[in-house]
């Protein structure tokens, strides 16, 4: 079985998120898979196999088997370029049937929606990331989503990630109004398994339709602000999401 180390969302290698791509030669359990996972030990692992024209997609965290991820997504499509030369693939997932399109060295993700409303911060959440005076607080079906004031304060967060993991959701989005790009993000998953995720392509399915009201525009570019950042270009599309990014291949080989 072949298997890929892909950096997604950056044109670099060592910066972006790391995902790993297993194609399998056939069905398989989801306790192999977790292991595979856990071994690989990055914040997630694709697995693909073949459906028809298709591809069967699922997503595991080392710790969980997750129900959407964006930057893994990413991966599979570059290295299904790479292995097969396709430049559009249909994924079937968990989360429905997402697509990639390949235009020169950009792939182009179709995600849905997700947007977070206006909720009340659960006890415990605004204490454990350090934020006292948050824009706003909110939810959708995976995360909690907390708007802070500035670049600067988003930057210096340093959660208390084991009050972080007693939270009730996937993680939690941080953002604010980015200096060099229309807005900026953090994601802290520790209920994941995953404490900070370099860049979440899942969690701009949230931010983008929150900061295209906020803007005033429906395609923009977004920079997550984790130690090794990744650049994510959004674009709304009534109730789906296209996200854009390159990614570069670090090591492919074979699963024995």
């Amino acid at each position: 079985m072949r298997l890929y180390h892909i950096d997604a969302f950056t044109a670099q290698a060592f910066r972006g998120n790391p995902a790993a791509v297993c194609l399998l030669d056939a069905e398989r359990g989801d306790d192999w898979m977790a292991d595979v996972a856990a071994e690989m030990n990055l914040s997630e692992t694709a697995f693909l196999l073949p459906r028809g024209d298709d591809w069967s997609l699922r997503w595991f965290t080392p710790a969980v088997e997750v129900d959407l991820c964006g930057h893994a997504t990413l991966a599979s499509a570059h290295a299904l370029w790479e292995e097969r030369g396709l430049q559009s693939v249909r994924f079937h997932t968990r989360s429905g049937v997402l697509t990639a399109d390949r235009n020169g060295h950009t792939i182009e993700l179709d995600f849905p929606a997700t947007p977070a409303k206006p909720c009340a911060a659960p006890a415990g959440l605004l204490e454990s990331l350090g934020v006292q005076d948050p824009l706003f607080v909110g939810r959708n079906a995976y995360d909690y989503m907390v708007e802070v004031e500035s670049e600067e304060e988003l930057r210096a967060l340093a959660p208390d990630f084991a009050r972080l993991r007693t939270i009730e959701a996937r993680g939690v989005i941080v953002t604010a109004p980015g200096r060099d790009y229309d807005f900026v993000s953090r994601w802290f998953g520790p209920q994941s398994g995953v404490d900070e995720d370099a860049v979440t392509g899942s969690a701009h399915c949230a931010l983008a339709p929150y900061w295209a009201t906020k803007l005033g525009r429906e395609s923009m570019t977004a920079y997550q602000a984790s130690k090794r950042g990744g650049v994510v270009r959004v674009r709304l599309a009534g109730d789906r999401v296209k996200l854009g990014g390159q990614a570069v291949t670090v090591f492919r080989g074979e699963l024995l």
